[in-house]
């Protein structure tokens, strides 16, 4: 009779074993199905189907890292950033040794504008994995918005040494070096950004003409700003960047042409008037010249009628005005230029 029992236990338990074993093997199986169904939808764009695929993988085992990591990734390129800091929180938590899971984390800081949480899931990253040139870029750039500058030139410079090619990091060097007051070295960087990078990303050409500028290099600053002007013939901003380099350049007559040319070109533009103004009224102020002030007068008057003048084109008008002699107009243009709610420098102050 004992022995019997024995059996019939022994049986029992083996059944549920087996049923345990199988339930396991049925589960995992099904968990299989819905990544390989969530990974199918994430190459086809069907993005809500694939949340959905990877939900179903989560709800089979809670605590995979890989159906945490692979439903924040898809909520991250939707753009829905807390979704993803859940899931791609949870996949860390989870296995604090994945590395793209840290990066992505860091990614979505970055996203939200949280630099310093960017900053620390980079610094992990490298913490265990420090061959990865794209992450020593992203740890620079994070740096940078969170305006911890020497850190992010080290993190930028190892980017650089990791991979030489990368041009996003040479270009984000080259403006942490101009805000070290490093020009020569700041000149190099973005030169070799602008080399690097496709024709396309004008940011790299802008930030090196400034650069020129400030070394004295006007010519250089100059042929970079008509070669962005060539590259985008809609825009009149990039016209009248080049007049305004002119006339620092000390090439009034030149930045007179382009500026005249602007205003023709684009006769809506809020800066064109303004800029050519400006440059009018500086040359009357150098030389006493009756007749540039007249045309400063009459381009100002033109630019301050528009709704969105700014005040620094009003205040511009209000010393044009009192070099005119006339104290009235200049005192109700410079109360204009007090009373106009600031709407960012004009094209002049630039």
């Amino acid at each position: 009779m004992r022995r019997t029992l024995v059996v019939v236990v022994f049986v029992a338990i083996t059944g549920v074993a087996g049923a345990l074993a199988y339930s396991a093997l049925a589960n995992e199986r099904e968990f299989e199905r819905r990544i390989a169904e969530g990974d199918q939808a994430v190459a086809s764009d069907r993005r809500f189907e694939a949340i959905e695929a990877f939900s179903g993988a989560i709800a089979l085992k809670p605590d995979s890292m890989l159906a945490h990591l692979k439903r924040g990734a898809v909520y991250q390129s939707q753009n829905e950033f807390e979704a993803a800091l859940r899931d791609l929180g949870e996949a860390v938590e989870l296995d604090p040794s994945a590395p793209v899971a840290i990066e992505f984390l860091g990614d979505v800081n970055a996203s939200l504008n949280r630099p310093e949480r960017a900053i620390e899931r980079y610094e992990a990253y490298v913490g265990l994995d420090e061959r990865n040139a794209r992450v020593h870029y992203k740890l620079g750039l994070s740096r940078y918005r969170a305006g911890r500058i020497d850190a992010a030139a080290s993190a930028l410079q190892q980017a650089l040494k990791l991979d030489p090619a990368l041009g996003d990091a040479s270009y984000l060097l080259g403006l942490v070096l101009r805000d070290q007051g490093k020009l020569p070295a700041a000149k190099k960087s973005l030169e070799d950004a602008a080399r690097r990078l496709p024709a396309g990303q004008t940011a790299p050409r802008e930030a090196l003409a400034e650069v020129y500028a400030l070394e004295g290099e006007h010519t250089k600053a100059i042929n970079e700003l008509e070669a962005l002007a060539a590259l985008d013939v809609t825009r009149a901003d990039r016209l009248v960047a080049v007049g305004l380099a002119q006339a620092r350049a000390g090439r009034e007559d030149a930045a007179v042409i382009t500026l005249s040319r602007a205003v023709e070109r684009f006769p809506e533009a809020p800066t064109t008037y303004a800029a050519l103004g400006h440059v009018w009224l500086t040359g009357a102020q150098r030389r006493g010249d009756r007749v540039a002030l007249n045309k400063a007068l009459e381009a100002l008057q033109q630019a301050a009628s528009r709704s969105d003048a700014t005040s620094d084109t009003w205040a511009e008008l209000g010393r044009a005005w009192s070099l005119a002699g006339d104290r009235a107009a200049a005192e109700r243009a410079l109360r204009q230029a007090v009373a106009r709610p600031w709407r960012g420098r004009s094209a002049a102050a630039v």
